[in-house]
């Protein structure tokens, strides 16, 4: 997937976004399935722009520099369904963190403990992140109403993989630093 489509699939769910409301998007709510920095996303919005998927508006603002707002056209909609016709690659894991763990019995044992902590610790504040959003959306709703909705019951299943793949981080690192800190005191 690149990242034009992940950005095409935000503005069908929020309708208009300016570049820096998409990179608080990327950083937060869509953080679960597509990281991107706020660099790659204006280059990304460039390009979009001057392929035709997404128009522009400049909004005036007081006190503040003018900004740009961006919505999806009808070629970035008809893009965005020819690239749902496509078969997803499978989902290939790349961790850093695995191969300090798979490398730990040779290493320092003291620093891969620590990098377990710390990933453990951002899956926490992650997860609670998307709690919060998962709460707020469910205000008011059902679920199974919200899975229902034709515009956010994706981007709620979306939310629902992000809070699963959080919980399974946790579950792991709990896993893990009982065998990695019994190797401290030895």
């Amino acid at each position: 997937m690149a990242l034009r489509h992940a950005i095409l699939a935000t503005l069908l769910v929020v309708e208009e976004a300016s570049g820096y409301d998409l990179a608080k998007q990327f950083d937060g709510a869509r953080a679960n399935f597509w990281v991107a920095t706020p660099q790659q996303l204006y280059r990304e919005l460039d390009r979009l722009e001057a392929d035709g998927a997404i128009a522009a508006r400049t909004v005036e603002q007081e006190k503040r520099p003018n900004k740009r707002v961006f919505r999806m056209t009808e070629g970035g909609r008809a893009e965005l369904a020819e690239f749902s016709r496509e078969a997803p690659r499978p989902t290939a894991i790349r961790d850093d963190m695995m191969v300090v763990v798979q490398s730990s019995a040779v290493g320092d044992a003291a620093a891969v403990v620590a990098a377990v902590r710390a990933r453990r610790a951002a899956a926490v504040a992650k997860l609670a992140h998307y709690e919060r959003i998962e709460a707020a959306w469910l205000e008011g709703r059902t679920r199974e109403g919200l899975l229902a909705d034709p515009h956010l019951g994706g981007p709620y299943l979306t939310l629902l993989r992000g809070l699963g793949f959080e919980r399974e981080n946790i579950a792991w690192a709990d896993l893990a630093l009982p065998v990695l800190e019994a190797r401290l005191g030895g």
